[in-house]
């Protein structure tokens, strides 16, 4: 589990990511639909959401809908499948190296980032929670959806708990629902990122490489 906030003493400077398509390179919720035989369903949300019609929260638990009477047997064996992205535990260990905290807030599922993030070394990590009753998923959605503003909320709350400033926190993301963090952090990097995420962002990395992150905090040359 995520350390305890009041176990580790004031960092240099905060990374925060997303998850899907970003520490990692699948998304989470199309490996659950996967199981569940839902991608098509899955996929027919997610082109309304990307139209307009949808926001976030919404289009959210239409997906995770999907995936209602699935054994909870599914998550040790989706989890184990995610791809972490290529550099993601050299960016990890070198942020550590250099005092500073590593952070990743997801609108996916603490039931298949808990795992990962581990296996990374991540400090802190937030995502949603799928309800299970009776080793069933229920196909709704435990508590508040991470999507944007939550996103930002959390980047500046592990700022404030890490005694970092916000002009010392970093951002990292690839769609819509990073916008949020990343107007409020001190340096925003677009990574693997749709067109508008982008041109929003101080820097855009075309290679997809979480150790070029590296360079832009002066961590390698």
């Amino acid at each position: 589990m995520p350390r305890r906030e009041t176990d580790v003493p004031a960092a240099r400077f905060l990374v925060v990511l997303d998850a899907d398509s970003t520490l990692i390179q699948d998304e989470a919720i199309e490996l659950l639909a996967q199981e569940s035989g839902s991608s098509a369903q899955v996929a027919e949300v997610t082109e309304r959401a990307m139209r307009g019609e949808l926001d976030f929260a919404e289009s959210l638990r239409e997906r995770v809908a999907t995936l209602q009477g699935i054994s909870d047997a599914v998550f040790a064996r989706v989890s184990g499948r995610m791809r972490p992205t290529p550099g993601a535990a050299e960016l990890v260990e070198t942020v550590h190296d250099a005092g500073g905290r590593v952070g990743v807030v997801s609108g996916g599922f603490h039931e298949l980032l808990d795992p990962v993030a581990e296996r990374l070394g991540v400090d802190v990590w937030r995502a949603n929670r799928l309800v299970v009753s009776e080793g069933r998923v229920t196909g709704q959605v435990d508590g508040d959806i991470v999507d944007a503003e939550e996103k930002a909320a959390t980047l500046r709350a592990w700022a404030q708990q890490a005694g970092v400033p916000l002009r010392c926190t970093i951002a990292i993301g690839d769609g819509a629902n990073d916008l949020r963090m990343m107007a409020i952090a001190g340096l925003s990097v677009a990574f693997n990122a749709k067109p508008a995420v982008r041109d929003a962002a101080d820097v855009a990395l075309d290679r997809v490489d979480l150790s070029d992150v590296l360079p832009l905090l002066g961590l390698r040359g």
